[in-house]
């Protein structure tokens, strides 16, 4: 695999934390929704502060033409824009690989359909705050999985160039020659988190971890997590890490300044900004899985339905004004 150019696909958050690493090592571009967007970056450049402190110029457009012969492609948006993604795509970038960087599941099916690339998954952990098109800052610094997907030809020797790379440019990743395991870990994890709190209209505080009284928070958040690993063993999946311990270490980490751990999952911050949540990738791939498997998932089934109910009421309360 050579690998000397670099594009982006989505400079949200992580895409934009991923270009301004990844631009500082090696010719990166980026693909935009928005021509304001692309011409901020092309006059500007990326800045990056928090856990890094960088400045990185990069090339960005909305037409994939533009950006010349890429080796490595990585689609960093919501699971919801991977499909338009893939048609923008499509027909271009032949020698390219292609990284999936979105949470649940689904997303490299969808991908497939529209051209023959070498697939790579990847789910990550780091997180961060986009203040402009233009400024990203760093909060959270922990690792990228990423491994071949199996109904592809990527290999594994490929996914550990671009793990060297990710680690060259300041970012943490870590590469595996099957992914699944850990990336079912996350998805349970996910499914849990986002989907209560999307519920709740609470962050990812303590109490999703306390079992004390009968009332506590946790005991549902462990339910799920352990309907959730069931129907990963039915599916013959052995996680590769415990998503109750993940939430555990997680709520208990703290800050910096010593201020109770509070992050704010995504699916809660879309349901906030009453935007489409990524509830069918994540909470409802769990259910597809589980019927596949013939297993009961009530909890997931649940969360999944009561989710995708706010997404209704909004489109009843839009269409009633």
């Amino acid at each position: 695999m050579k690998l000397e150019r670099v594009c982006i696909v989505g400079a949200g958050a992580i895409g934009s934390l991923l270009a301004g690493h990844l631009g500082s090592v090696i010719e990166t571009t980026v693909l935009t929704r928005r021509e304001a967007h692309a011409s901020s970056l092309n006059e500007h450049g990326l800045k990056v502060n928090g856990k890094s402190e960088l400045q990185t110029s990069v090339f960005a457009s909305t037409r994939p033409e533009d950006l010349g012969d890429i080796d490595l492609v990585i689609i960093a948006t919501k699971a919801l824009a991977v499909e338009a993604s893939a048609k923008l795509i499509s027909g271009h970038f032949p020698h390219a690989h292609v990284m999936m960087i979105q949470n649940g599941l689904g997303c490299e099916e969808m991908l497939n359909q529209y051209g023959d690339w070498p697939i790579i998954s990847a789910v990550t952990f780091m997180s961060g705050t986009r203040h402009s098109d233009t400024h990203v800052e760093y909060e959270l610094d922990t690792a990228t999985w990423m491994g071949p997907w199996a109904q592809t030809h990527a290999r594994y020797e490929d996914v550990q160039q671009v793990e060297a790379l990710f680690n060259q440019s300041g970012l943490i990743a870590e590469a595996y020659a099957d992914l699944l395991p850990h990336q079912w870990s996350k998805l349970i994890f996910n499914s849990a988190i986002n989907s209560i709190a999307a519920i709740t209209d609470l962050p990812h505080v303590k109490a999703f971890a306390r079992q004390d009284k009968l009332e506590d928070l946790g005991h549902l958040v462990f339910a799920m997590m352990d309907e959730a690993r069931q129907i990963a063993e039915a599916r013959g999946v052995t996680l590769a890490d415990d998503p109750w311990r993940m939430n555990v270490n997680a709520v208990n980490k703290g800050s910096t300044s010593g201020e109770e751990y509070a992050h704010i999952p995504s699916m809660l911050d879309d349901v906030r900004n009453r935007r489409l949540t990524e509830i069918d990738w994540i909470t409802g791939a769990i259910v597809r899985e589980a019927k596949k498997a013939g297993v009961p998932a009530p909890y997931h089934e649940t969360l999944y339905r009561l989710v995708k109910a706010f997404e209704a009421g909004w489109s009843l309360k839009n269409n009633s004004h």
